[in-house]
């Protein structure tokens, strides 16, 4: 019992502050990561991975592999299943909340200055939320840290590249890529 009020502390925290989309959520996983031991950064690259292939927003579908997979390590499938549930609720939850605030004070002062100047400060923020998230997410991608020495991973760094460079050249849709890079990562096991 006490995981799954845990879970939806951690997640409706993290649904609560991340203001910027599913990156943004990433520095509170990284933390929770940190604070809980429930998965590891290199666990986050690849629910990142897994995330951004499959259908839906990144940050729920993270909360919901989170939410499952730390229940189902303690409770087994059945507690899995709840804990994906209540990990997603508890992330989407806030939002809800704060839509249902946001729109009935802007509806009232959607004029003002002060609101403006509150939506002006929050887009510098979720830049910052989601840059932090890139660099993160660049490190585990990039690098390989051993035991205090970190290596660059020119396997990987090479394929950031081509793939950076054929989006900017052909425009392609982003599934054609993370199609390409997973054949990839198969054939020269990455």
């Amino acid at each position: 019992m006490f995981l799954y009020v845990r879970l939806f502390y951690e997640f409706f925290k993290t649904g609560l502050f991340a203001i910027g989309g599913g990156l943004a959520t990433l520095p509170f996983l990284y933390e929770m990561s940190a604070k809980t031991g429930w998965f590891t950064a290199h666990d986050i690259s690849n629910m990142i991975a897994v995330s951004e292939s499959t259908p839906g927003p990144i940050g729920i579908n993270m909360s919901t592999y989170v939410g499952f997979q730390t229940a189902y390590t303690y409770l087994g499938i059945a507690g899995g299943i709840l804990g994906g549930v209540i990990a997603t609720l508890s992330l989407v939850f806030p939002s809800i909340i704060v839509i249902e605030l946001v729109s009935k004070v802007l509806n009232k002062f959607k004029e003002s200055q002060i609101v403006q100047n509150i939506f002006y400060g929050l887009r510098p923020a979720s830049t910052a939320l989601v840059a932090a998230s890139g660099m993160g997410i660049a490190r585990v991608a990039f690098l390989i840290e051993n035991t205090g020495s970190i290596a660059v991973n020119f396997k990987s760094l090479i394929l950031g590249v081509l793939i950076f460079v054929s989006y900017k050249l052909f425009k392609l849709h982003p599934v054609v890529y993370i199609a390409a890079a997973a054949v990839i990562g198969i054939i020269f096991k990455f």
